[in-house]
């Protein structure tokens, strides 16, 4: 049997999109996506794995009494599905310590900058591409990277960039910044999945195929 994911979505789910694109042409060895689940019960990333019949989970964030409490039973429903590793595709709820530890080295995030730039706390959505186009930055993109129990600090697996036009919105820079998570995304899934990931200190080094 191959590895198991989870992906984890807020909102529409293009990046989820992206991932599943990417897992019915096959792209990932050895792998399949077992189960999509969200904290808003409408989300329409939920909607796209309904229509490929991808088991769905969704879970109501104002019927827990804090965040432990969510992602105590998060981690629960996934532990059904025997999920191998969790793929973060726009997911708007910071991860507990305590739910990090259940899945070690086993979940990944994609975020709209380049980090370790623009990242942490309310750093997520339009709010990163308005700091980037403020700050004067020449150049932006996307960052995907291992999650550990900080935010938006663990090892980096790969990057892109974009320039950061003149006329730039955060609109316009949003989307080019997508098109390029859209890429990546699935390429840094794939290399998990054939296992040519290596985390050495806070790098990660991709060895060739075997």
């Amino acid at each position: 049997m191959g590895l198991k994911i989870a992906v984890l979505a807020s909102g529409g789910g293009s990046n989820l999109q992206a991932l599943l694109d990417a897992w019915r042409t096959q792209q990932f060895r050895n792998a399949e996506i077992v189960v999509v689940g969200s904290d808003k019960p409408q989300a329409g990333a939920l909607k796209r794995a309904g229509a490929l019949q991808i088991p769905t989970l969704a879970l109501e964030w104002s019927k827990f009494s804090n965040a432990i409490a969510f992602n105590q039973e998060m981690a629960l429903r996934l532990a059904e599905y025997n999920v191998d590793v969790v793929c973060l595709a726009g997911y708007m709820r910071i991860l507990t310590p305590e739910f990090v530890r259940k899945f070690p080295q086993r979940i990944l995030n994609i975020h709209p900058a380049l980090l370790p730039a623009f990242g942490g706390k309310g750093m997520y959505g339009h709010h990163v591409h308005e700091a980037v186009l403020k700050s004067g930055a020449k150049f932006s993109g996307c960052t995907v990277h291992y999650v550990d129990e900080g935010t938006d600090t663990g090892p980096i697996i790969l990057q892109a960039t974009v320039p950061v036009l003149d006329q730039d919105t955060a609109d316009t820079l949003a989307e080019r910044v997508l098109i390029e998570e859209h890429r990546l995304y699935p390429r840094a899934v794939a290399l998990y999945c054939e296992n040519r990931l290596r985390i050495v200190g806070k790098r990660v080094h991709i060895v060739e195929k075997a």
